[in-house]
């Protein structure tokens, strides 16, 4: 028998059995539905959270008082470093921590950052900010941040402020320009730079020396936080032990009593995708059950069809058909009806991509695992070749039943 003859009466088989099919076909496509969905939402998350990352420099390395509470490297701006306004209640970090650092062949530049609250007042208007102080004669080789207008900070420079796009624009009732004068802790200020939306948008950001002064609590040689960009990407984990085993001998703690923690912004890209895809394979998992559930239905189906073609079985085994011919056309029926399931789960998987992703604040991008028009024609390939080979693998055993039915067995069959 020729496999197009073989191909049409499993079609036949398939259209004249319209409500058991389409109920088996129901379970196939919820279940691809769910897992094409789960993977493109994924795929998004991490595209997303590559993006974050992307323009972010990974070679910055910060170090934070307080081993419990470190703070993202994140700070004012990509690659800017954080950290909090060390005090005398805290277990703080000084000029003599960075003397002891400047031994590790690794680092290319470092300075001492603080942060703290302090009240800005612009046109008779107050709102209280992050005020970042900065080593302007290093700073700027941390920093990547981009400007809206005006330029950065210079060594030269003391009561000058940058400040985020929201603190120039939308904070005060009259926008702030560049060389326009503020007044921070009464202390005026003058606007040299404001940074591009999206770069620490409610950040001031001073020379220290000048910080210092309009910071509470605030003095001179503590830190908040030490800031450290290392030559390259290849040395951050090695730096990062370096620096930590550097700082417990020059501060004279051990790991039971470390009183600092370091973090660099690779092992924090590192962690967030590594989280992301355990994530997506935990609810693909999920997802995945839908589709056993649905194999299962697959295979009752193809048990029912074969009891009701028995005679017809009986009939083209008299006229000459082989097993094998009997045994592919129910192999072949039950993987027209993963195909169609699968084929409808794409379509619905893609509807469902297309509503959750947005709604969750994410957008496809235009990888290989995501397009522009949603799921990828490999994700596309994927979903439907999953649901045929579920739909064989689940149509063989009833196939083989088919096939090794006695003629004259069958024929009587009622």
């Amino acid at each position: 028998m020729r496999y197009k003859t073989s191909l049409k009466l499993a079609t036949n088989i398939l259209l004249h059995s319209k409500i058991r099919s389409w109920l088996t076909i129901i379970g196939i496509v919820i279940g691809v539905a769910s897992v094409v969905s789960i993977v493109a939402l994924g795929d998004a998350m991490t595209e997303s959270v590559e993006s974050s990352f992307e323009d972010m420099d990974l070679t910055i390395i910060t170090v934070t008082p307080g081993y419990s509470g470190a703070q993202s490297s994140m700070g004012p701006g990509r690659g800017g470093g954080g950290g909090t306004t060390a005090t005398i209640d805290e277990d703080e970090l000084t000029d003599k921590d960075i003397m002891a650092l400047r031994s590790i062949e690794e680092i290319e530049y470092m300075y001492g950052q603080i942060s703290g609250k302090a009240d800005v007042e612009f046109t008779g208007e107050t709102a209280s900010l992050s005020v970042t102080g900065v080593d302007t004669q290093v700073w700027k080789y941390t920093s990547n941040m981009d400007y809206d207008s005006g330029r950065a900070l210079e060594p030269s420079d003391k009561y000058v402020a940058m400040i985020g796009y929201n603190v120039a624009n939308e904070l005060f009732d009259q926008p702030i320009g560049v060389n326009r004068v503020i007044t921070i802790e009464d202390r005026s200020v003058r606007v040299v730079g404001i940074l591009e939306d999206g770069e620490s948008n409610n950040a001031v950001i001073m020379p220290i020396d000048a910080a210092i002064n309009v910071i509470e609590d605030a003095e001179k040689d503590v830190y908040g936080s030490i800031v450290i960009k290392v030559e390259d990407e290849e040395v951050v984990e090695s730096a990062v032990e370096e620096i930590e085993s550097t700082l417990l001998i020059s501060r004279h703690v051990d790991e039971k009593d470390r009183d600092f923690s370091v973090t660099d912004s690779k092992s924090q890209m590192d962690g967030v995708s590594d989280m992301v895809s355990s994530m997506t394979f935990f609810l693909g998992a999920i997802a995945g059950v839908s589709l056993l559930v649905g194999a299962v239905g697959i295979a009752n189906t193809m048990f029912t069809s074969v009891m009701e073609k028995t005679k017809e079985i009986g009939t083209m085994k008299a006229i000459g058909a082989k097993n094998r011919d009997i045994m592919r056309i129910f192999v072949m029926n039950s993987a027209l009806v993963g195909f169609v399931g699968g084929f409808l789960g794409i379509v619905l998987g893609e509807i469902v991509s297309r509503v959750v992703i947005p709604m969750s604040g994410l957008q496809i991008g235009r990888t290989a695992t995501s397009s522009a028009t949603g799921l990828s024609p490999e994700l596309m390939i994927l979903g439907i070749g999953l649901a045929m080979l579920i739909g064989v693998i689940s149509g063989v055993i009833p196939a083989y039943s088919a096939s090794k039915m006695k003629p004259v067995d069958a024929l009587r069959y009622e």
